[in-house]
């Protein structure tokens, strides 16, 4: 890693970026090298006018060189369970920006110090507004943060659950908004059909333990046929007695439409056109059922 003065460099560097040193790759320094760097590229943004290429220089050489705080701080979210990593550091940078823009030298409080909660804080907002499985109001996903601390509060000190009036109570809300609360919270992380059905028992078939997906109940398709039957029988009953005759020896007995035609004394050309005559009523009566 190089860093060497910009007048170094030439004057037309020196120039441009104002007697800078000039970093061939910020993110290669060390952090106490970026925490003392830090310092002199936050002065000079300071004074740089917006836009120009020092004002420019000087910001992006100072996200290059701390982002190394915002990868410390997406480690500590490493096993939160949503979220790729990259994802993650992406919002961080975004902290990280925030406070670049804010500093201000007079504080007379490192950097590194200021930085830190908007990176987390940023990452923070990035789980809360993506880990919800439902789409929830942001007053309710700020609701449920409230009711958890709440829980947690008012458990201690009555050694069991609170109920839905002392949480509203200690809240200042309405029960009503607290049992809304309490429902949307459900919506906030999704649970893995891998994991045990039974808390005690292993993961996974190969273990012999049931997973909820093992358990999970699915579409039975005889239930459509049920549900046909239901609705085609009342249809059945108001037809011609021999229309369910031929219904009865096509779909019952299974008869072919010949031997159809030899019960009934006619052609099976005939036979085929009262089918289909037949089907298209019930058909009909069917599509026309609430």
């Amino acid at each position: 890693m190089t860093v060497h003065t910009a007048q170094t460099a030439g004057a037309e560097r020196a120039d441009v970026y104002g007697g800078l040193p000039w970093i061939e790759d910020a993110g290669l320094i060390a952090p106490q090298d970026a925490r003392r760097l830090s310092k002199l590229f936050l002065d000079r943004l300071r004074t740089a006018d917006e836009g120009t290429p020092e004002h420019q220089y000087a910001r992006n050489t100072l996200i290059e060189m701390n982002l190394s705080l915002v990868r410390f701080a997406a480690g500590r979210f490493r096993n939160r369970g949503s979220g790729d990593m990259e994802d993650i550091v992406q919002v961080g940078t975004i902290g990280l920006i925030k406070a670049i823009d804010r500093f201000d030298l007079s504080r007379e409080v490192e950097f590194t110090s200021f930085a830190m909660p908007y990176i987390v804080g940023e990452i923070k907002r990035f789980f809360r507004d993506t880990t919800w499985s439902v789409h929830v109001p942001r007053r309710l996903q700020e609701l449920r943060v409230d009711l958890a601390k709440a829980k947690e509060t008012l458990a201690a000190g009555l050694d069991r659950d609170p109920t839905v009036r002392e949480l509203a109570e200690h809240l200042g809300l309405d029960e009503e908004e607290i049992s809304e609360g309490i429902v949307a919270a459900n919506g906030y992380t999704a649970g893995s059909l891998d994991v045990p059905a039974d808390a005690t028992a292993p993961v996974g078939r190969a273990t012999g333990g049931r997973t909820y997906a093992d358990v999970l109940g699915e579409s039975d398709p005889a239930m459509e046929t049920v549900e046909n039957l239901h609705t085609l029988a009342p249809l059945l009953g108001e037809l011609e007695p021999r229309e369910r005759r031929i219904i009865d020896m096509r779909f019952g007995q299974e008869m072919t439409q010949a031997q159809i035609g030899e019960e009934l004394g006619i052609s099976q050309m005939h036979v085929s056109r009262l089918l289909s005559r037949i089907l298209h009523k019930l058909r009909d009566g069917m599509l026309t059922q609430d």
